[in-house]
């Protein structure tokens, strides 16, 4: 027998509106999103230390590295001028332009505060291998699947500026050193919002069929295992049982 195709298990009929698509999106959030991770509860509680928050801020700049890489590959598979020109706005967010830093710089400023040499970060010196592995297959998503799944991808945003508030609170509390360095966060808590709404109006515009629903809804999920095995690297180098890898950052002795 044949197998059955999920668009034949889900007809029309159970096409999801945007208020039920936006509540199962959240649903994968608040199930998914790295704000639960033990690493990141321990920055909140103030118990890293200066050379964990260090292996933090160096893995996590490649991941901020490549979103303007990721953001250029969705901006090339877009069809429609207006949907170009939109999305355009996110590579110049982290490359920055003509009047604005952009993040990468940003991040780059967060790494010097944490006591870091910003041409050691941007050379990528010392990132976990799993660290690239995980956030190699980020592009590999917005490159090998649908637009749509590419687009719906980026949806952790939904999440982000909730997280983002928090951290900033936690950080300027337990962490004062790096306030210094929080310009990032910044401007993401205007910036996340504004491309989260875009990029869900879309996602809902162009999944026709309850199966295109579904596969938006699986590339959040798989986002969000993206982000969290990126924590996973960083707790199982840095913290417990605390084995980074050959040719990987190392905690330097002198804490504080």
């Amino acid at each position: 027998m044949a197998i059955r195709s999920l668009e034949s298990e889900l007809p029309a009929a159970s096409l999801l509106s945007f208020d039920e698509m936006s509540a199962h999106l959240r649903a994968v959030g608040e199930e998914r999103y790295h704000h639960k991770h033990p690493f990141h509860l321990l920055m909140h509680e103030g118990t890293l230390s200066r050379g964990q928050l260090q292996a933090w801020a160096l893995n996590r700049y490649y991941y901020q590295s490549i979103i303007p890489i990721k953001d250029s590959i969705i901006l090339s598979r877009g069809p429609d001028p207006a949907f170009r020109r939109a999305w355009r706005k996110r590579v110049v967010d982290h490359d920055g332009d003509a009047t604005s830093e952009g993040g990468i710089k940003r991040w780059l400023k967060l790494a010097e505060a944490a006591g870091l040499n910003a041409d050691d970060v941007s050379a990528g010196k010392g990132i976990l291998p799993a660290t690239r592995f995980a956030v190699n297959e980020y592009l590999n998503i917005v490159r090998n699947r649908s637009l749509l799944e590419a687009v719906a991808s980026s949806l952790t945003e939904l999440f982000s500026r909730d997280l983002i508030s928090l951290r900033m609170e936690k950080l300027r509390q337990h962490y004062p050193w790096l306030s210094g360095g929080l310009d990032y966060f910044e401007a993401r808590l205007t910036q996340a919002p504004e491309d989260a709404q875009f990029a869900i109006n879309y996602v809902y515009e162009n999944a026709q069929t309850r199966a295109q629903q579904e596969l938006a809804i699986q590339a959040l999920r798989d986002k969000c295992d993206i982000l969290w095995a990126q924590l996973d690297a960083l707790y199982f180098a840095y913290v417990q049982p605390g084995w980074p890898p050959p040719g990987a950052f190392r905690l330097q002795d002198a804490e504080s």
